[in-house]
């Protein structure tokens, strides 16, 4: 894991506000020092790191994956003097930029939130890191009860969750913005333009927009095959390699001692998404193999579940799409097959700490496996689904826009998701009953009976039971309760209600439901793959989403709604961004959904660790913090192993919420040399551990 931390005080000494001894990051690099230091911390690579200086007091740090030339990042730099913010977050790639001024410092977050900016008072200043836990060791920070509470039962809500984390005192920078410090005292502010919220923005035709996502999205697969390859640790975590093995060879024994294959590679798992990385980065000029081989291949990866007989049919028709694709020349195909040993819930103890909560917890050794077979610097298609489908509620803005018309197509598809039935005529009717009653209802009134819903226990029924139609119902609200609210006991749902309600009184008018609940849902997303990154974290190896990337959520943002609802559109879009690169031959049936297995696995695994789950919840920590009834949880878990339609997504909730708990609570240690956690530790003969 990675961060980069740093601090500024209100005083100019070294040690300002601070007594004892000098608290300092285990294991950094100091980047500049005294009075507001900055260090990058962990195992960056050193072109991640990059630092252009106008003069002593004039400097800009960029950590991660940049396109911006040296030249363009003085331009940013002078820009970013004068105030002007944007300039930095514009650059393809993924990454974070920190602008020192004087005393003045600047660090921007990115548009979707997969590299986030936390903060928290110290020492009279303002500490501020791109990880939470490493703030919360800094200020000795308690857990904040209620943020759990409110990231299980409303885990995509941003009033529910607000800018807060699971540590008393640390804060979050929301997604667009930039966190401002002057001499310790802080301020946020975006650098998003300003929308108006009494007129729709001007929408771009689509072709143009189309096109846009298109330059973005190999402008940022560009960028990566531009960066320096990196090869793995020959020595590996274990030692050399051990030379011939029976029935191995050099690829199977690399994954085996833990280090990713040299050079690029990607996910394919037949879908538009991964499909769409892998081909570009493939047929795009540079060498996404070797490190000096012409000609090499890039390395693409397929998983193949073999653990679960349900959607058979369906996983061999994406492996064939993915053999298919996989005829490219530049491409050398993988396929990763996996048994029970791979089923989600599956080797939970071997899970690291992880910075916050989420659900990938309860699959990192499935995904580790798949990822272990990959290269050193790998693509997924994480975000895809988020910045190009459209959220139902956008329907609503439709209507707001009074482009009714657009609506026939997407009820229609709608109407036939669920198959034939007596109730398929009323479909659309009742779905555009729904989405003008969103559009009529205000934001304040929308929130406030999310608020109720919760006091009242009123929950919708299990999506995968339901069908798509009352899942799209559901989805047609401000604001709704998350898969594990039902589970949760009535304190915590208090809670989270009046933080619901606080919310709906303190921001009357946020815009439009459906471009909000887009956003929100992007955040969670982001949230997710951050937690996924970390969880599933092989040594030596870097993911690459580009899809989260800032010029690609921008150009996404300007498809217009009217093509957004359209069924099948992000294929169609893809499609179109792979033409426009050269790859106009493609299997039949790419772009089809890559999710309808999803619910078998998950029953599997929780059928092969149902009792190891039970005994999680005997004496859970979630029930110690008032959030659970163990008693309840512990049937909820029986009864979805049997086969019951209760909310998969909601216990995985649960189950990842207490994993992580568990990892947090039995740590030793912290992140700081000096610090009085650190002296205690020492103290008492523990050795700290220098990562999470």
């Amino acid at each position: 894991m990675r961060w980069l931390v740093g601090w500024s005080s209100a005083a100019t000494g070294p040690a300002a506000g601070r007594e004892g001894p000098t608290v300092l990051p285990v294991g950094a690099q100091l980047l500049w020092g005294d009075p507001d230091p900055l260090w990058a911390v962990g195992d960056w690579r050193p072109d991640e790191v990059r630092v252009v200086q106008a003069d002593p007091e004039t400097r800009l740090a960029v950590f991660g994956v940049c396109g911006a030339t040296n030249d363009q990042l003085r331009v940013g730099l002078f820009a970013a003097r004068g105030g002007a913010l944007r300039h930095l977050t514009a650059w393809p790639g993924s990454y974070t930029a920190v602008v020192q001024v004087g005393r003045r410092i600047t660090v921007t977050g990115d548009l979707a939130g997969a590299r986030p900016v936390f903060h928290a008072p110290w020492a009279g200043g303002t500490a501020y890191a791109t990880a939470a836990l490493p703030l919360a060791d800094l200020i000795e920070a308690g857990l904040d009860v209620g943020h759990l509470a409110a990231l299980l039962a409303c885990p995509d809500a941003p009033e529910a969750l607000g800018t807060g984390t699971p540590y008393e005192g640390v804060r979050r920078i929301p997604p667009g913005h930039a966190l401002v410090l002057r001499g310790g005292a802080r301020d946020i502010t975006s650098y998003e333009p300003a929308a108006s919220l009494a007129v729709a923005a001007p929408q771009t035709a689509p072709e143009q927009a189309v096109d846009g996502v298109r330059e973005a999205l190999v402008e940022a697969v560009r960028t990566r095959l531009a960066s320096p390859r990196h090869a793995p640790d020959p020595e590996g975590p274990d030692g050399l390699d051990p030379g011939p093995v029976p029935g191995m060879g050099p690829a199977e024994r690399r994954a085996a001692r833990g280090a990713p294959a040299p050079g690029i590679g990607a996910d394919l798992s037949g879908g538009s998404a991964s499909g769409t990385l892998a081909l570009l980065a493939a047929g795009l000029p540079g060498q996404p193999g070797t490190l000096n081989g012409h000609g090499a291949r890039l390395l693409a990866v397929t998983f193949n579940d073999r653990a679960t007989s349900g959607g058979r049919d369906h996983r061999e028709a994406e492996l064939e799409r993915a053999r298919s694709i996989a005829d490219n020349p530049r491409l050398r195909h993988v396929v990763v097959a996996a048994g029970e040993e791979a089923l989600p819930y599956a080797d939970l103890a071997s899970n690291p700490l992880t910075d916050e909560p989420g659900p990938s917890l309860t699959t990192a050794a499935r995904h580790r496996r798949r990822l272990l077979a990959g290269s050193a610097d790998h693509f997924v298609g994480h975000g895809a689904r988020q910045v190009l489908d459209a959220h139902p509620a956008r329907l609503a803005d439709l209507l707001m826009d009074r482009r009714r018309r657009h609506l026939l197509r997407p009820v229609t598809a709608l109407a036939r998701a669920d198959g034939p039935s007596a109730q398929s005529v009323l479909v659309p009717f009742t779905v555009y009953r729904a989405a003008r009653k969103l559009a009529r209802t205000p934001y304040g009134e929308g929130i406030a009976d999310t608020a109720r819903r919760l006091l009242e226990r009123e929950f919708a029924d299990e999506p995968a039971a339901a069908g798509a139609v009352d899942a799209s119902l559901a989805a047609l609200a401000w604001c709704r309760p998350g898969p594990a609210a039902r589970w949760l006991t009535g304190e915590a749902l208090a809670q989270v209600s009046a933080r619901l309600a606080e919310a709906a009184t303190r921001f009357p008018t946020v815009g439009r439901p459906g471009e909000r609940r887009a956003r929100a849902a992007l955040a969670r997303q982001a949230a997710d793959h951050r937690v996924f990154e970390q969880a599933a974290e092989v040594r030596n190896q870097r993911l690459h989403a580009p899809f989260l990337d800032n010029q690609v959520v921008l150009a996404c943002r300007a498809l217009p709604d009217t093509l957004r609802v359209q069924p099948g559109a992000r294929a169609a879009v893809l499609r179109s961004v792979l033409s426009g690169a050269g790859v106009r031959d493609l299997p039949p049936g790419w772009g089809a959904t890559s999710h309808p297995t999803h619910a078998a696995e998950v029953r599997a695994g929780l059928r092969g660790a149902v009792g190891e789950l039970v005994g999680l919840f005997d004496a859970p920590l979630l029930a110690d913090a008032g959030l659970v009834e163990a008693r309840v949880v512990r049937k909820a878990l029986r009864a979805a192993a049997e086969g019951e339609p209760l909310p998969l997504d909601g216990l995985a909730d649960l189950v990842s919420t207490e994993l992580w708990l568990r990892r947090l609570l039995a740590r030793r240690g912290t992140c700081w040399t000096g610090a009085a956690a650190r002296q205690r530790a020492l103290a008492g003969g523990v050795v700290p551990r220098a990562r999470l």
